[in-house]
């Protein structure tokens, strides 16, 4: 148990994270809050986050700029492994990580090791929080939305009313939906959402409704250098910028739009809308990339590894070592992965049209299915081994 009454605590805005700072402060600690910018919000939103957290009291708030660190401890190696969890969803909720972070770096500038997060008890991201603390140092974890379930079942409007009470307004939209924005995407669940129902037309973030699709085809070429993208056209940019010029061009075509149920790390069925326009261009660019220039064996064996990985960040494990050995094998696979990659979206789904790059895996004697620097009598022996042991089996048991 800490000995300070000074308590970090990682700060969104949102319902849950308001509620969190009169509640510890009614608890006696003075909460010092720490907003993780990881590039969701525009320069007005980050402005209401931080006259939010002066509205409601806290001792003292930072904004941290967390693009950069998400994208190196997030979305290289999620690119590289190109697998999204179950098949659909590509993590979006991974900043937690950085935000954890972030919130740890100013707990040992105010001298407590004592750490307070808004995630529920119902959720994944509790899982999250915790364990990305717990594997950093011995601290005290304060989890308020998981101490009023005990007494109450109904907790956001629970949040709600207690906050009104003391003079602090909610916004509507944090009334109806949980809503989260970085700069990986945006997942929406609550509501008709939760009751299994179609999404409303207020589940909604950055992708334009097909109506609002431009009537004009969209083509982007992507720049990669071993894995990692690197430049939209012949622009270089850093990291957190090209993905977030990926979401704003892609959003207008509706790309990256899902509605999801997942398997969580709590047993629960989880049903969430999200939408990420540009991880979903960076991951379809990546792959056409990689089924060119890497091997058979390679790209027979790399969806095991990248499955896994996945599965350790989506639940937690993000410090466990076995992510640390996968992402060793991952960064190897991608010496050969530089090149160009085109890809075209008429709305909803994008394709990569185009590959250019020195290291495709063609020779200049053979085309599948046109030409061929081999004989009839190669091919010939080649099908009778390659089918030896089938062929075998057939002779046999006739």
């Amino acid at each position: 148990m800490t000995t300070s009454k000074d308590i970090v605590l990682a700060f969104s805005g949102g319902l849950d994270t308001s509620f969190c700072v009169p509640y510890l402060k009614e608890r006696g600690w003075a909460v010092h809050t720490v907003f993780a910018d990881t590039g969701g919000v525009d320069a007005e939103e980050r402005e209401y986050i931080e006259q939010r957290a002066k509205q409601l009291g806290v001792a003292s708030h930072v904004t941290v700029d967390g693009g950069q660190a998400i994208w190196d401890g997030f979305v290289k190696p999620f690119v590289w492994a190109g697998e999204a969890y179950q098949g659909q969803y590509p993590l979006l909720v991974s900043d937690r990580y950085l935000i954890v972070d972030a919130a740890l770096k100013r707990c040992a500038e105010l001298g407590t090791r004592a750490i307070a997060h808004g995630c529920t008890g119902m959720g994944n991201d509790q899982v999250r929080f915790d364990l990305a603390v717990k594997a950093q140092g011995d601290y005290e974890i304060v989890a308020p939305i998981r101490e009023i379930q005990k007494e109450h079942t109904q907790t956001r409007a629970y949040e709600q009313k207690y906050l009104e009470e003391r003079g602090f307004d909610v916004r509507a939209k944090q009334k109806h939906y949980t809503i989260n924005e970085n700069l990986l995407g945006v997942t929406m669940s609550g509501g008709e959402i939760d009751r299994w129902e179609a999404p409303g037309e207020g589940a909604r973030g950055w992708c334009k409704p097909r109506a609002e699709w431009p009537p004009q085809p969209m083509r982007v070429t992507i720049g990669f250098e071993n894995g990692e993208a690197v430049l939209i056209g012949d622009q270089t940019l850093p990291g957190p910028v090209l993905l977030g010029e990926l979401n704003r061009a892609f959003a207008h075509y509706g790309v990256g739009r899902g509605l999801y149920t997942g398997d969580t790390t709590i047993g629960l069925k989880g049903r969430i809308v999200y939408e990420a326009p540009g991880l979903t261009a960076l991951l379809v660019a990546h792959r056409a990339l990689e089924e060119a220039v890497m091997t058979k064996q390679q790209n027979r064996f790399k969806p095991d590894v990248a499955r896994k990985w996945v599965e350790l960040v989506y639940e937690g494990f993000f410090h466990d070592p076995l992510k640390t050995d996968l992402e060793a094998f991952l960064r190897s696979s991608q010496r050969m992965v530089t090149g160009l990659v085109t890809l075209e979206t008429h709305g909803g789904n994008v394709q990569a049209v185009e590959v250019k790059s020195t290291h495709i895996l063609n020779t200049k004697g053979a085309t599948y299915a046109q030409s061929a620097d081999w004989g009839v009598v190669e091919a010939e022996g080649f099908i009778k081994l390659f089918g030896m042991s089938s062929t075998l089996w057939a002779q046999v048991n006739r």
